[in-house]
């Protein structure tokens, strides 16, 4: 997979990050229809082809300022902040017109860093993240420009596409923005800077290629220094980065020229990992020998194979899951939370609605959840 049309044809889950360069129209400081029409078309064009489509929208600050005027201007977080407020309800608003016709929702969602680096958090931006997807609906996401503070910002929509796209386990992130790729030098000052179609590597001497933001634009806060370092954080997670031009029409044509980058890992690989190595666990769940084989072949962890549970954790959180001698097998994500689990440990699938007093299935952790004692942390 080393083109862009080879890379969408593969991708399930696809984010798309579009800046506020091609949202916003320079001559007019009004959202650019047509352009926003030709993104809704693309999106019901892949959604027609299986896909699920995740936007991440710049342009609530630069529609709030030229609908505030000059007083929403100038240096401020407050300032910005206020634009936000005013510009955000306009932006979904030219969502929403160009996605009703294609039969497609528009739903909003605007995060802080916290909701992606806090845990419980993250857990639930992705459950609705999953039930929005579920209905047919398209998130679009923003940074909650109107009450982030710097110390929990993004700072750009690239790394909040990027974050996104890791929450999800998205197979592709495609950062559209004013520029068609990576090049080996800033290609407005250097004639000779020559376009890196593919990149399956993110070396220093690749990151070093990276140039500021397009101070010709005007209106973005990121550049193509930030948009490696998205791609870094997409790569980890196994999802492929993809950085286009969003000017021209159609949206990314089988010959259009962009820069695609590898994933270094699956979107699987990486999740295991995640939960096997970076989470604190906060319980602990006994199983015996049965389950422990069955953990080992793949399967879910079922209430029936539990001996007994300890530990305060809440639905979602991390537990370590020991055999009868106390050998780690595997950390996973629980279903139920430690005060439902303690009501059906050994409880067989039939009788757990009466033990619990409601049907929530037998499965305490799925095996989707589930990382064996190989990629957890020793």
């Amino acid at each position: 997979m080393t083109t862009a049309a080879a890379a969408v044809a593969a991708a399930h889950r696809i984010v798309l990050k579009i800046g506020s360069s091609l949202i916003v129209d320079p001559a007019t400081d009004a959202v650019d229809m047509a352009r926003l029409e030709g993104f809704a078309a693309a999106i019901a064009a892949w959604r027609s082809a299986g896909k699920q489509v995740v936007v991440v929208s710049s342009g609530a600050v630069a529609l709030g300022r030229r609908r505030l005027g000059e007083r929403a201007r100038g240096p401020g977080l407050e300032r910005r902040q206020a634009a936000a407020a005013a510009g955000q309800s306009r932006l979904m608003h030219a969502w929403e017109s160009v996605l009703d016709p294609h039969g497609v929702v528009a739903a909003q969602i605007l995060l802080t860093r916290d909701d992606t680096e806090t845990r419980r958090r993250w857990l639930n931006a992705r459950a609705t993240v999953s039930a929005l997807l579920e209905m047919g609906a398209a998130p679009i996401f923003n940074e909650n420009d109107t009450v982030v503070t710097e110390e929990i910002k993004y700072g750009d929509n690239d790394r909040l596409a990027a974050r996104v796209a890791q929450m999800i386990g998205a197979d592709l992130l495609i950062l559209l923005s004013d520029v068609d790729g990576l090049y080996t030098a800033d290609p407005r000052r250097d004639p000779a800077a020559t376009h890196i179609p593919f990149v399956g590597s993110l070396t220093p001497d690749i990151e070093a290629m990276a140039t500021g933001a397009n101070a010709e634009a005007g209106v973005g806060a990121g550049g193509m220094a930030t948009k490696l370092m998205a791609a870094r954080i997409a790569a980890a997670a196994g999802c492929a980065t993809l950085i286009a031009d969003g000017r021209p029409t159609p949206v990314l044509a089988d010959d259009r020229r962009c820069t695609l980058i590898a994933p270094a890992t699956t979107v699987k690989a990486a999740y295991k990992q995640w939960i096997g190595g970076s989470l604190a666990t906060r319980g602990r769940l006994v199983v015996d020998a049965g389950c422990a084989r069955a953990l080992a072949g793949g399967k879910s962890l079922l209430a029936v194979g539990l001996i007994s549970a300890d530990g305060d954790f809440g639905k979602g959180d991390p537990v370590e899951i020991v055999d009868g001698t106390g050998a780690q097998i595997a950390r996973g994500l629980a279903r139920y939370d430690a005060g439902e689990v303690s009501k059906i440990v050994g409880v067989r699938s039939g009788d757990l609605e009466s033990a619990l007093g409601y049907a929530g299935g037998p499965v305490v952790v799925h095996a989707d959840d589930l990382a064996l004692r190989e990629t957890a942390a020793p």
